[in-house]
């Protein structure tokens, strides 16, 4: 397939353009219709919202509210209300407005109007919801409320339909992490051209995917933040899968392959590897589902489908593109050194690899001084508190906080979270009379009865994300609506945040559960090892401690919040748990899976585990921080998105991959790996027997393999031998040397001279590789050809590179 890609690539560019727009033109037709339905079955909320649609059935439209404050005087006075009314009656006659209730229309306006009479209200009725209605729309309203503000008068307005007009402009966080991302790519790559193929296939599949999700939402509930966690996740896969795609790539040209077989290679190797680290990630999403949250099956829907373009893109459009570069995805400097030097074997940086060989001598202490930075992290999530964020959290400068604050000022800050008691039947005077006597209730009172229904508004003294507010529904569902006899339950939007907490929080364990066994298994099965999947879910778990430790800092605690323009602190939103371990799983295990891959490669082929762990971690270090950085990049441009839950989500995900990244898959796991040793690639016989074969990556042929002899024995013992030397030409007398077959069985082993002489004797001639070793100066391994008679072959470590066994 990528043969055919690479070959046919003008027609498979011009297949995914005339995708894009297809499906682009088709949505812009359609428009949205987001839905946020947090149905919650065998709930007390759920109940209390069955009965208001029997008795309500025409409450669809979006409520606002318009609220002002007369700094000196009443908002009774003439000069305000002169300026005021005629300001709401323009409001009226906007197209889409239903209507508007104001304090000013006869007696039963005065409940809009504070007891010190210096604050008043008006409610807005849209025809239609929140995200249905246009934005000039709001904007007319927003502008001609605000206008008849004047020295000593505030105007200001709350709600969902206001608090869209206020968000930044759309793409602004995406476009912020895509520069990021490209600033960080041009440092790792050097060429420009081979900086653009991942933004391209990220723009491509992040838009396929959004397009994709905005015309899904006419068929099924997808809620609003769906899209933005998926360009979130999109960006953030699509820029790392190409990136492992275009490194391999490149380390094929530099080879001296063909840029055709170098693509062909790449795919055919990193671009299985991306097949499967996407199906993690979309395995990880549907873990979503056996938490049975109505809420999340759209998030689910609109994440998995943008993961699974990226994902296409990456390993068709990106073979094309490839095609249409050709050897220009180097660097100039690259392709002057090919020509001039012609190819030459990329080799690991002399800063990863003295990183490596650090962790192989130090493993305790690195370990224990990791495990104490991720313990100290973690500490915050001890008070993790669920809930749900209002327009309370928003920054201060906005209009919707303003409104909130004046509200709570006015009229109490549980105004601004009311609490609906729906009441089918019983003595419903007698349960308004124990509400009010109830403790933490600043006032109740009883709508007129719909179709034998009664809704009793129930407004607590204190702020609806309070805890004091969630003690006040229990009581009254335990205590108070027994007591009364009533056929009665507590709903609004408070209490269906609260059951919303507490039904995730009681299914989280299920869903940890589901998707850490989900993640031991695959990696059982991929390297065939008991100790390599427990250290990675204990690794997940770990990195999902620490980082909503981090969570719980900033968006609970409000520590750099300001610094962040992030609002006010609160509770954690209660869907973010699920969201954020669900792509935590799946971006951790992309990271293990190219990290340990490449260790159990090096295992295979030497059967020394300290070698494996140094070389694997040498050798993809850079790579596994430069992706780690990218997607920190893109996640953190989301606190630029104006929606509270997308923030909390990309500080929360940049934590986690920032710790999982930088901590744990640099420093923590092949720390571990070293003091496990051997055990890392034990399993019983009785289970390797049973388990299917899987490689995540088929081995990669050498660009230029070296004349082969025969393996086997063949013909009379002979030897090699040599001097192992610095490259001043000092004598490395601690030097470890190995030679063993092809195939990784060890033959013999010696310890270098004083001078740095060793001998190391040959069964026969063939195919053979030596393995040097020394603390102070690191490893080389090299194949050998012997023929009849001894072979000479000095070694040279430079201490500053681990070279691979190809």
């Amino acid at each position: 397939m990528a043969r055919w890609c690479y070959r046919h690539r003008l027609v498979v560019l011009l297949v995914w353009v005339g995708a894009l727009f297809g499906v682009g033109f088709s949505a812009s037709s359609a428009g949205t219709d987001y839905a946020n339905v947090f149905s919650l079955p065998d709930t007390d909320s759920k109940s209390a919202y069955d009965l208001m649609q029997k008795a309500f059935p025409n409450t669809s439209g979006d409520t606002d509210t318009v609220v002002w404050k007369a700094d000196r005087g009443s908002v009774r006075d003439a000069a305000v209300r002169d300026r005021v009314q005629p300001a709401l009656d323009a409001i009226a006659k906007v197209r889409g407005v239903g209507a508007v209730a104001g304090p000013y229309d006869g007696p039963g306006g005065a409940a809009q109007i504070s007891r010190d009479g210096t604050i008043a209200y008006a409610q807005l009725t849209f025809v239609q919801r929140a995200n249905e209605i246009p934005k000039d729309v709001v904007q007319q309203v927003l502008d001609t409320a605000q206008g008849a503000e004047r020295g000593g008068l505030e105007i200001e307005l709350g709600g969902q339909a206001i608090q869209r007009v206020q968000e930044p402009p759309q793409g602004l966080s995406e476009m912020v992490g895509i520069v990021a991302a490209a600033v960080v790519l041009f440092l790792a790559f050097g060429s420009f051209f081979a900086m653009t193929l991942p933004i391209a296939i990220a723009v491509f599949g992040v838009g396929m995917g959004l397009f994709s999700t905005q015309l899904l939402s006419h068929t099924t509930n997808i809620p609003d933040i769906a899209p933005l966690l998926a360009s979130l996740i999109g960006l953030g896969v699509g820029i790392d899968y190409a990136l492992f795609i275009v490194t391999r790539h490149r380390r094929g040209i530099l080879r001296g392959m063909d840029p055709e077989e170098a693509a062909v290679t790449a795919l055919n190797t990193s671009g299985r590897a991306v097949l499967f680290a996407g199906g993690t990630v979309c395995i990880a999403l549907a873990g979503m589902l056996v938490t049975r949250l109505r809420f999340l099956d759209g998030v689910v829907i609109g994440t998995s489908l943008t993961v699974v373009l990226s994902v296409l893109a990456a390993v068709t459009l990106l073979p094309a593109l490839l095609g249409f570069l050709g050897p220009r995805v180097l660097s100039r400097r690259q392709r002057r050194r090919l020509a001039a030097e012609g190819p030459a074997p990329e080799r690991a940086s002399g800063l990863a690899a003295r990183w490596s060989a650090n962790v192989e001598k130090r493993p305790r202490r690195i370990a224990a001084l990791a495990v104490v930075v991720m313990a100290v992290l973690a500490v915050p999530v001890l008070s993790l508190r669920l809930g749900a964020t209002d327009q309370g959290n928003d920054d201060a400068a906005t209009t919707t906080r303003k409104a909130y604050d004046l509200l709570a000022e006015g009229f109490g800050p549980g105004f601004n979270g009311p609490l609906q008691v729906v009441s089918a039947g019983g003595d419903t005077a007698t349960l308004v009379e124990d509400i009010r006597a109830t403790s933490g209730v600043a006032r109740a009172a009883a709508l007129p009865p719909a179709r034998g229904v009664t809704v009793i508004q129930v407004v607590p003294t204190t702020s609806p994300q309070s805890k004091e507010t969630d003690d006040l529904i229990d009581t009254l569902r335990d205590r108070v609506i027994p007591k009364a006899g009533a056929d009665a339950h507590v709903g609004g939007v408070t209490a269906v945040s609260k059951d919303f907490a507490a039904v995730t929080g009681d299914r989280l364990p299920l869903f940890v559960a589901t998707i850490i066994g989900l993640g031991f298994l695959l990696l059982l099965v991929a390297f065939r090892s008991l100790v390599v999947p427990l250290t990675a879910a204990v690794m997940n778990l770990i990195a999902a401690a620490a980082s909503f430790g981090v969570l719980v800092a900033v968006f609970q605690w409000g520590w750099g919040l300001d610094l962040l323009g992030l609002g006010k602190e609160g509770p954690i939103n209660a869907f973010l748990p699920v969201i954020m371990l669900s792509l935590l799983f799946g971006l951790s295990m992309d990271y293990q899976v190219f990290l340990v891959s490449r260790m159990h490669e090096e295992w295979v082929h030497t059967r020394d585990n300290a070698r494996a762990v140094r070389v694997g971690l040498a050798e993809t270090s850079r790579v596994i921080n430069s992706a780690a950085l990218i997607m920190v990049c893109v996640f953190l441009a989301f606190v630029l998105s104006g929606d509270s839950g997308a923030a909390m989500a990309g500080v929360g995900l940049a934590a986690a991959v920032a710790l999982d990244a930088f901590i744990l898959r640099t420093a923590l796991v092949p720390a571990a790996m070293h003091l496990f040793g051997t055990s890392n690639w034990w399993l019983p016989g009785w289970l390797e027997r049973r388990l299917p074969h899987l490689a995540v990556e088929p081995q990669e042929e050498p660009a230029a393999a070296a004349p082969q002899a025969p393996a086997g024995p063949s013909g009379p013992a002979t030897a090699v031998h040599g001097f192992v030397r610095t490259a001043d030409g000092d004598p490395v007398e601690d030097a470890s040397v190995t030679l063993m077959s092809t195939g990784g069985r060890q033959l013999d082993r010696v310890t270098a001279l004083a001078d740095g002489s060793y001998i190391v004797s040959v069964p026969a001639p063939g195919a053979y590789l030596l393995a040097v070793t020394s603390p102070s100066y690191g490893s080389k391994a090299r194949h050998l050809t012997v023929t009849e008679g001894p072979l000479v072959y000095d070694v040279e470590l430079t201490g500053d590179e681990v070279d691979a066994v190809t």
